[in-house]
């Protein structure tokens, strides 16, 4: 965990956000000067006319920083859909150099950058362009969040090893619990430790804490369930 992290998820809906945003909380109250970035958002809310980010917002307190938010989210949406389909429809067009310009600006700011993607790996932002394509160009470790529930073993193998065949170096993977624990939930990490041949960082229970969005006690929650030590010896 050198430089930063690129968080991605195995699916929609698994808690990356809220890991990426406690990960941010944990590192500003250790004194790490960090940036966040969430470069595409869609299913934003219109407020008084413009867009409101959650996502990049909730990142951006968590962090303590004080970047504009056009830096940390350059493109939002309105649409609930893929990026690359509800810029379509919204007559956007993802311009992949300013993402990378953000990105850029971002890191030369701060000593650690945390980036969010939006849902998985194969996420399209634009036509022929993938989330990880963006994940590539940035060259950060990959951090994979899960979401334990049945099927999480298949989907989390396909991207590591998807990512993998990419080259990009996997930090780890974190089983979280967005939801109450169901019949699977207690084996999928045995199961996992078992399958994967990156380190399975921890596992975070079912908290509402989580769920709404608190900011309040994610820096101790990552403490408790997250073997930081792991992770902190990325390289990069």
């Amino acid at each position: 965990m050198k430089q930063g992290l690129f968080i991605t998820g195995t699916d929609t809906g698994v808690g990356k956000t809220l890991v990426a945003a406690a990960l941010a909380s944990f590192l500003k109250k250790e004194g790490v000067d960090v940036g966040v970035m969430r470069p595409v958002e869609s299913g934003c809310r219109r407020q008084e006319g413009r867009l409101v980010p959650q996502d990049a917002l909730f990142l951006r307190e968590a962090a303590g920083c004080a970047d504009n938010l056009d830096l940390i989210n350059p493109y939002r949406l309105e649409a609930p859909l893929a990026p690359s389909l509800a810029a379509e429809r919204e007559g956007v067009e993802i311009d992949l150099g300013k993402l990378i310009e953000c990105f850029q600006a971002i890191k030369e700011k701060h000593d650690f950058i945390l980036v969010e993607g939006a849902g998985g790996l194969l996420v399209p932002l634009r036509e022929g362009y993938f989330i990880s394509d963006l994940a590539q160009v940035f060259q950060l470790p990959l951090l994979i969040v899960a979401a334990s529930r049945l099927g999480v073993i298949n989907h989390t193998l396909l991207t590591v090893r998807y990512a993998q065949s990419l080259t990009i170096k996997v930090a780890g993977v974190i089983l979280n619990n967005p939801e109450e624990e169901d019949s699977a939930s207690g084996s999928n990490s045995s199961l996992l430790q078992q399958l994967l041949d990156v380190p399975l960082l921890g596992v975070i229970p079912f908290t509402t804490q989580f769920r709404e969005f608190k900011k309040e006690g994610l820096t101790d929650l990552i403490k408790e369930w997250i073997n930081l030590a792991a992770l902190a010896g990325t390289p990069e």
